[in-house]
């Protein structure tokens, strides 16, 4: 049997929610696959790997994903190929009884984490005429499930970010999509009583949870260098549609 070919052999990723769930998900896939992964989240590093790099990073807070981002220019020279902005936090609660704090939290975490992030790499990835910006989205943004208003607009808000990215990234050659996901496995989801969730999923034309291969076929397709005229993109898993 020939040697398995790493699909990102050296190239540089950073994940942002890289402590577990889909990020730690996504961290792995791509140490798997040949690349050094700085991994980004709120609490201390839950990978042990050669390849692997953490930040403690507040993604809402500019200063430190700027002060990150200095110190992975230092450490990785100067160098950011791939972006996953996966940090996001949920507050299911309906609107009335919503905590102006819980609130405040999801703008700044869903929809301004992902800005910064997206800046701060592009300012290294344009050295390179290179990068891929991916955006994890969500199925909200557009079923704009009861209980999920702030959410879902963080989620709407962040998916129109990208495409004007894109717009203004192109000419360095980077490339900025959002892969909206349906339901899939996390300790976020488990705030979601079950019968609420099975509703939305019903929505769905493919009325399913998505699965880690789910996933990862659409993030390898968007991080491809095949993929360069793929830009301002939203592909949403489940069938859900704008």
């Amino acid at each position: 049997m020939e040697p398995h070919e790493a699909r990102y052999q050296d190239r540089v990723v950073v994940v942002t929610g890289a402590r577990k769930g889909l990020g730690r998900m996504l961290a792995d896939h791509f140490l798997e696959e040949g690349a050094r992964v700085i991994g980004m989240s709120r609490g201390e590093a839950a990978i042990a790997h050669p390849n692997y790099d953490h930040r403690n990073v507040d993604v809402g807070n500019d200063l430190e994903v700027k002060s990150a981002f200095a110190g992975i220019a230092r450490s990785h020279g100067g160098r950011v190929d791939i972006v996953v902005n996966n940090a996001g936090v949920l507050a299911s609660v309906r609107a009335m009884l919503m905590p102006a704090p819980r609130a405040e939290e999801m703008v700044r975490t869903n929809f301004l984490g992902s800005f910064y992030v997206s800046c701060e790499a592009a300012k290294l990835m344009r050295r390179g005429k290179f990068g891929r910006i991916i955006n994890i989205g969500s199925m909200a943004s557009v079923l704009e499930p009861v209980g999920d208003s702030i959410y879902a607009a963080t989620k709407a808000a962040s998916m129109t970010l990208m495409g004007v990215l894109a717009k203004e990234f192109a000419s360095y050659g980077i490339t900025v999509n959002t892969l909206a996901v349906s339901t899939f496995q996390t300790d976020m989801l488990e705030q979601i009583p079950a019968d609420a969730m099975a509703a939305v999923l019903a929505e769905l034309p493919i009325p399913r949870m998505a699965t880690p291969d789910d996933v990862l076929n659409v993030v390898d397709f968007f991080a491809s260098p095949s993929s360069s005229l793929i830009t301002a993109q939203t592909l949403f898993l489940g069938g859900a549609h704008a």
